[in-house]
């Protein structure tokens, strides 16, 4: 009956297929997917802050601190004390990093193409609806 009912189960199931599917597509560019994702949420105009990173991505703020060390390394993002508040971090895509988001966008793009494709007429987009419902 799990095996066949169980949400959490068939979610789980799928984001692993999925994050595989991503984690061979960005190994080009030494990337994971859960690191392009992060990339991409500091791919923005203003400052990004911990907290705001962390609930866009949905994870506690050590696991997120423990994801930036390997990417701050690599000189594709910068980590600064808020100045406001010293117990504060804001974080900033590096030049470095807004290049090699240049050159793995396209694999991303074509990637969920192809995931979209195998969906029925409206299954991406209704399934996107759901998981933004669920979350």
């Amino acid at each position: 009956m799990v095996r066949d009912t169980c949400l959490c189960l068939h979610l789980q199931r799928a984001a692993r297929a999925v994050a595989r599917r991503f984690d061979t597509a960005f190994r080009p560019f030494d990337l994971t997917n859960g690191q392009f994702s992060l990339l991409m949420s500091l791919n923005r105009p203003d400052v990004a802050t911990m907290r705001s990173v962390a609930n866009l991505l949905a994870m506690d703020r050590t696991t997120l601190t423990a994801a930036l060390k390997p990417l701050e390394r690599r000189g594709l993002v910068t980590i600064a004390v808020d100045p406001a508040d010293r117990r504060g971090r804001h974080l900033r895509l590096s030049m470095k990093g807004r290049d090699l988001l240049t050159e793995a966008l396209p694999v991303w793009r074509r990637e969920h193409a192809a995931i979209d494709a195998a969906f029925r007429m409206d299954g991406p987009e209704r399934l996107r609806a759901d998981l933004r419902e669920l979350s």
